[in-house]
C-alpha cells in the first residue's frame, strides 16, 4: 500500500521539505509515503476563488492513483489518536488500496475533493499553516506505522 500526500502549494520553505522527507524515508518498503504538490491558483484582488478552488480540486483528484482511498484533511473532520490511526492503517493495508491524503490551499478544499473522500480527518481544532500540516501529517502517519509494526519510535 502506498500513501500519498497531495497538497496545494509548490514553493515551501526548506524546513517543510526537510521535515517531510525525514519521516517519509523512515517508512518501510511495504508502505512508502510520497508528496505530490499541486500548483495553487493565482489569487489576486479580483480573483474568482470559487473557480480557483474548482481548478485546484480537479488537479488534486487527477493526481490521485486510480482506486485509491481518499482522506481529506479538514478542521471539522474526525480526531484520531495515534493508536486509532494505527488501527486504520492496518485496516487500509488489509484492504490493499493506496491511500491519498488531500490538503487544500488557503481557502480549503474544493467541494469535489470533499465529496470524493471516504473520511475527513482533523489533525487539530487549531488552524495550522498548510506547510506545517505536511510535516505533522507525515509524523502522525509514521508514528501510526511504528505502532503497527512494534517499532520503538512510539512509546506510550
Amino acid at each position: 500500500m502506498k500513501l500519498s500526500l497531495i497538497a496545494v502549494g509548490t514553493k515551501m520553505p526548506d524546513w517543510v521539505q526537510t521535515g517531510f522527507n525525514e519521516y517519509a524515508r523512515r517508512f518501510g518498503r511495504d508502505m512508502p509515503l510520497e508528496l505530490i504538490e499541486v500548483a495553487a491558483g493565482k489569487r489576486g484582488k479580483n480573483a474568482d476563488i470559487k473557480r480557483i478552488l474548482e481548478l485546484e480540486g480537479e488537479k488534486m483528484l487527477a493526481a490521485v492513483s486510480k482506486g485509491s482511498r481518499i482522506i481529506t484533511l479538514e478542521v471539522t473532520g474526525d480526531n484520531w489518536s495515534s493508536p486509532q490511526l494505527a488501527q486504520r492503517l492496518e485496516l487500509w493495508q488489509q484492504d490493499g488500496r493506496d491511500v491519498a491524503f488531500l490538503i487544500g490551499g488557503p481557502e480549503g478544499l474544493a467541494p469535489a475533493c470533499i465529496a470524493a473522500s471516504e473520511a475527513k480527518w482533523s489533525l487539530s481544532a487549531l488552524t495550522l499553516p498548510h506547510p506545517m500540516v505536511r510535516v505533522v501529517l507525515a509524523e502522525a502517519l509514521y508514528r501510526a506505522w511504528s505502532i503497527s509494526t512494534n517499532h520503538p519510535y512510539h512509546r506510550e
